[in-house]
């Protein structure tokens, strides 16, 4: 016998060579219905693992963690591309993983396919589902594997596998006629899927690489219950509406034009928007004792290889030749950072010092993956760097932490924490990688933040703390990050005087909150669906006359209103007053002003609110003294 120690603490005994899903039945009939993986001693399992020595053991579900998803989704992944195979026996399969939310799979077919083609599609995965086929794993030595896929003419496997060390055994799952190289997990049979929905196809190449084959690939999703399926749909359907780029045509925000694919132009009310975000950062960061700075957008070759970007960045950089020398397009606004601190010698007494930067960037992105503002090629990251006594360490780390919760908190954000350790790529001791990662781990535990940790997803210059937004849908957004760094201020030779007058090395704090001023105004303007608040709002108020008799006490009222700070339009279109009200409302103006005789008696305005409708009429004086308080309390 041995014993399995569950995620409750409660132990059990059970034989040896037990299955996780033979335990999960001990535990309970319903824990293994829902099964779909197990995670032994943190390491994630197929349900037909069997366990042989004294464990952890934690049994995963759709509804209890993601990796209870991805399995369930990976499941269907091959559903998919069984039904594929029984619909277009010639196509070629390639893979299929899950993702965020979902899968996908990749198939090498000369067809594209079609609403119709996933409609068939989606039926066969149906009928395999309610086949309820029970599936196997199998494994085979690499020499039979590669024979194994040759004989079913799938020369991708055949690729994959000869990728993968010699003498290991590779691992194969198999559902009635249909069979697929897969390291899993998987659930026990097909019948366990339920709700199905394949949602797009597209084309993709081979491995991401441009110059291998378009294959076509069609993106799914499924749910153990119809009903969350159909939540999920309509998700979908209200994100569709939120669709940043649609409403930042709609609202005149930004374009993209095709003569600089991945390079936002910002329109004059979209500006406005920049502008107020802009102002609110440096606001917030003079109140926190940040000075500003900033650094040439090209920098020499040199610089980068100090820095180590040309040697672990260079495919992402863009890079030219002024008189005949090497220069590097900046990815990042550190290395400039450096050059500053270096610009003059430093007491101890100095320290920390915090140096914010509205820094343009440009980063070498493929075509394939732009997606509006949410993946440019060139975009404004609001940088910090801290430099900072060894002692001060974990104070700066604190005072970044509660300068995210101000910052989200005005826009109405929750969010979550990950810790990401080192990656396999990076410079540096593994003595000052541990005491980089202690730090960060310790201040989270001493604030009582909650995080995950995400192992190998540091920085190549240091671990880092990541804060993910979540938007008005429940989507997750990483925004703000704090990368703890022992190495560019090696690589720098930065120092200070200190107390001893002897020189030492300070540390470095990287750091942003919103991440990218582009990338969060298309967070934002999904999170509130174009509606801003109305201290983000570009036009605050828009003047709606009756009519051109009341034209002269409306263009008085917006001078009025202008004086005070407020930004107001007029429609001054020879429409019926109705016509405009809908006009503004699509155009999600906070307030509507409407003018008319009785208003211009009485020297007052009708006020509409775009979320209550009218609200009545006001003094001039009353409706600037209700519009100022929502603007400086940060209304939502």
């Amino acid at each position: 016998m041995i014993k399995v120690t569950l995620k409750d603490g409660a132990v059990l005994e059970v034989e040896k060579g037990s299955s996780i899903i033979e335990i999960a039945k001990k535990i309970s009939e319903g824990l293994a219905r829902v099964a779909t993986c197990g995670e032994v001693d943190g390491e994630i399992r197929d349900l037909r693992y069997e366990v042989m020595k004294d464990c952890k053991l934690n049994i995963h579900t759709f509804e209890s963690s993601i990796e209870g998803k991805k399995a369930y989704w990976h499941t269907t992944s091959h559903i998919m591309a069984q039904a594929i195979k029984r619909i277009f026996p010639n196509v070629k399969l390639t893979i299929g993983p899950s993702i965020e939310n979902g899968f996908y799979y990749d198939f090498d077919t000369e067809k594209t396919f079609t609403d119709e083609d996933r409609a068939k599609i989606e039926e066969e995965m149906k009928k395999i589902i309610k086949e309820d086929l029970e599936i196997e794993k199998f494994t085979l030595s690499k020499e039979e594997a590669i024979k194994f896929m040759q004989e079913k003419e799938e020369p991708y496997k055949v690729e994959l596998i000869e990728e993968l060390p010699e003498g290991e055994e590779i691992s194969f799952y198999k559902q009635g006629e249909f069979t697929d190289l897969c390291a899993g997990p998987h659930l026990m049979s097909t019948g366990k899927v339920k709700a199905i929905k394949l949602l797009t196809s597209s084309g993709a190449y081979w491995r991401g690489n441009e110059n291998n084959k378009m294959l076509q690939r069609i993106y799914g999703i499924s749910y153990p219950k119809a009903s969350q399926l159909e939540e999920y749909i309509q998700l979908l359907e209200e994100a569709k509406k939120r669709d940043h780029k649609k409403l930042g045509k709609e609202l005149e925000l930004f374009m993209i034009a095709p003569e600089g694919p991945g390079f936002p132009f910002f329109l004059p009310k979209g500006m406005v928007l920049r502008n107020i975000l802009e102002d609110y950062w440096r606001k917030i960061h003079k109140e926190n004792g940040y000075v500003e700075i900033k650094t040439p957008i090209i920098l020499n070759e040199e610089l980068w290889h100090r820095s180590g970007h040309w040697d672990h960045y260079k495919e992402n950089m863009y890079t030219t030749k002024i008189d005949d020398v090497d220069f590097g397009i900046k990815p990042m606004n550190c290395p400039g950072g450096m050059i500053v601190y270096k610009s003059k010698m430093h007491s101890y007494k100095e320290l920390p010092i915090r140096a914010g930067e509205l820094g343009l960037v440009h980063r070498h992105e493929k075509s394939g993956e732009l997606n509006g503002l949410f993946r440019v090629r060139c975009f404004t990251q609001d940088d910090a760097h801290i430099f900072c006594l060894p002692e001060q360490i974990e104070q700066e780390i604190q005072g970044v932490i509660n300068l995210v919760d101000q910052v989200y908190s005005k826009f109405g954000f929750e969010y979550t924490i990950e810790l990401s350790t080192r990656p396999e790529d990076s410079m540096g001791s593994d003595e000052l990688w541990e005491t980089a990662e202690g730090a960060l781990a310790k201040v989270l535990k001493d604030l009582g933040k909650e995080y995950v940790l995400n192992e190998g997803d540091g920085a190549f210059y240091g671990p880092k703390i990541d804060f993910h937004i979540k938007d008005c849908l429940g989507r997750d957004w990483q925004c703000g990050t704090i990368q703890l760094d022992f190495q560019m201020p090696e690589r720098f030779d930065l120092t200070y005087i200190g107390e001893d007058g002897e020189k030492h090395r300070p540390v470095m704090l990287h750091r942003v909150i919103f991440g990218s001023i582009e990338r969060f105004i298309g967070i934002i303007t999904e999170h509130f669906a174009g509606a801003f608040p109305v201290w983000l709002a570009p036009v605050q108020a828009k003047i709606l006359p009756i009519s051109e008799k009341h034209l002269e006490y409306t263009n008085k009222l917006k001078e009025e209103l202008e004086k005070v700070g407020l930004r107001i339009e007029i429609d001054e279109r020879n429409e019926k007053i109705g016509y405009k009200i809908r006009e503004a409302q699509l155009e999600k103006v906070p307030y509507m002003l409407v003018v008319g005789d009785k208003e211009v008696e009485n020297q007052s305005i009708g006020v509409r609110s775009r979320k209550d409708g009218d609200i009545g009429t006001m003094s001039i004086d009353k409706f600037t003294e209700k519009i100022q308080e929502e603007v400086k309390s940060y209304k939502i």
